[in-house]
């Protein structure tokens, strides 16, 4: 097998089991998108505007709590991941909450889709598991409509504290990830020239070292980056200065790429 081939085999396999060892009942699907923590989330919604009558795409959309929620604002939604696991248990999330979906088995780089479907284009958590991310986002720019726009968040490579992270959690993530770097924001403008980015977690970080230190959470006995759904503003007084923090050092050069996550987004041109 080919790179490419040896890669979506892996990530098909882990997600697969990934699907199968969850309990869809209980999985946080408004909270994914409105909890204090769901930084990324809060800020594209914000960006999005109003869903209801919006065709939607999710890519990699995996459990389908972003799928389940943007249906649940009244959108239009096709839910697209390489893992079958992960399609059918999607799927059935909506059912749980009363929304269909349109669930399709397809890899990122290939998604035979009609061209100029969709509104919005989300890209979850994704990207950097894609081996050809050009290949990626000129699938994107094809199922866009004409100033249609993409959303997309991922972690970033050069804050030392997630990396030491991502090697202690080896139990609950793929080996072929690559988180992103500057070179996938230019990439990203060859197809979508207006691309913006903005970056999350900085100083608010410290709360990962909660879970460890404090908590005694081992990074392969519960995923961080889905327990932080779990938290309340009641729960977090003492992290929302750190938070408001952030708000200022996002937007200071070289500071920001310490970030955990990055946010792009950009529209198709007319």
């Amino acid at each position: 097998m080919n790179t490419r081939e040896s890669v979506h085999a892996a990530e098909v396999h882990f997600h697969d089991q990934w699907a199968l060892s969850t309990d869809l009942e209980h999985l946080p699907v408004r909270e994914a998108f409105e909890a204090p923590t769901a930084l990324e989330n809060r800020f594209i919604l914000r960006e999005m505007g109003p869903l209801a009558g919006k065709r939607v795409l999710d890519i990699g959309a995996g459990l389908g709590e972003s799928s389940v929620y943007f249906a649940l604002q009244g959108a239009d939604v096709t839910t697209t991941d390489i893992s079958p696991g992960m399609v059918a248990a999607a799927v059935k999330l909506g059912k749980i909450h009363g929304v269909t979906l349109r669930g399709l088995v397809l890899s990122g780089e290939n998604l035979d889709l009609p061209a100029a479907e969709f509104d919005f284009v989300y890209v979850a958590n994704t990207i950097h598991h894609v081996t050809d991310k050009r290949a990626l986002f000129a699938q994107i720019h094809q199922a866009l409509k004409p100033g249609g726009r993409f959303f997309s968040w991922d972690p970033l490579a050069y804050n030392p504290v997630i990396e030491v992270y991502r090697r202690m959690a080896t139990q609950v993530r793929t080996d072929d990830e690559a988180p992103l770097r500057l070179r996938d924001v230019k990439l990203a403008r060859e197809f979508f020239p207006d691309t913006r980015h903005r970056e999350f977690w900085i100083a608010s970080l410290v709360l990962f070292l909660k879970y460890y230190l404090v908590d005694r959470v081992h990074p392969n006995e519960d995923r961080y980056w889905k327990r932080i759904f779990r938290e309340t503003e009641m729960s977090l007084r003492w992290w929302l200065p750190l938070r408001a923090l952030d708000e200022v050092l996002a937007r200071i050069p070289g500071v920001s790429l310490l970030a955990w996550n990055i946010v792009m987004w950009g529209s198709k041109p007319l």
